[in-house]
């Protein structure tokens, strides 16, 4: 995939709800790998030492691979909390995100559909207050420009609404112009119409952009 919705970069996102007297505190927030993820779980254990459950569900994108998925019930019965959670997660259209419900007993057993309410709605809940930012993936396009030329040729594809990621410069100038995927045609195109022939650009790489939606 080219792009996808995350929970903005910084955030921690947290409500808490309380049913037949257990408190769900739900913590939400970005995780682009396991190593962040785990962080954000620890981070809910050191804040609440004395509760009896911090559960948790996390997913990120691999590059190149298949995206990973984990949970934990942390004591509750198998399948009521992590898994529960993560299905929340994975529907929300939200990746690269960790969540925590942390959960103090207040006396009263809500059994197992009702544990897989509570806490599927303990993270719904919070989800609604998440700020989100679209993640894009831009390709790298290397442009080799004579040194006369490149001032001009910048302009130019500026005008058009390209982006100059940063230039080298030297007796040959190298401009590097983000694209968005398959968007190289257009730029090739660009380059030989104001060229006349005599430019096109090479693939040097890849890069992600965020913005908040």
């Amino acid at each position: 995939m080219s792009s996808f919705l995350v929970p903005a970069r910084g955030s921690l996102t947290t409500a808490e709800l309380e049913i037949k007297r257990s408190r769900f505190i739900t913590w939400i927030g970005r995780a682009d790998d396991g190593d962040e993820a785990r962080e954000l779980i620890a981070l809910a254990r050191a804040e609440y030492p004395d509760a009896r459950h911090h559960c948790s569900a996390y997913l990120h994108e691999v590059p190149g691979a298949n995206r990973v998925e984990r949970s934990s019930d942390d004591g509750e019965p198998s399948g009521t909390a992590g898994r529960p959670m993560l299905d929340v997660l994975a529907g929300s259209g939200l990746t690269d995100v960790a969540a925590v419900v942390i959960r103090y007993f207040g006396g009263v057993k809500l059994g197992t559909g009702g544990l897989v309410r509570a806490y599927s709605d303990a993270v719904s809940g919070c989800l609604a207050d998440v700020p989100r930012a679209k993640r894009v993936r831009r390709e790298i396009r290397s442009i080799a420009v004579d040194a006369a030329d490149a001032g001009r040729v910048e302009a130019e594809l500026r005008a058009r609404g390209f982006t100059i990621a940063d230039t080298e410069w030297g007796t040959v100038v190298k401009h590097r112009v983000e694209v968005e995927p398959g968007g190289a045609a257009r730029l090739d195109g660009v380059l030989q119409a104001i060229t006349h022939g005599a430019l096109t650009s090479r693939e040097v790489g890849e890069t992600w952009t965020e913005t908040p939606v």
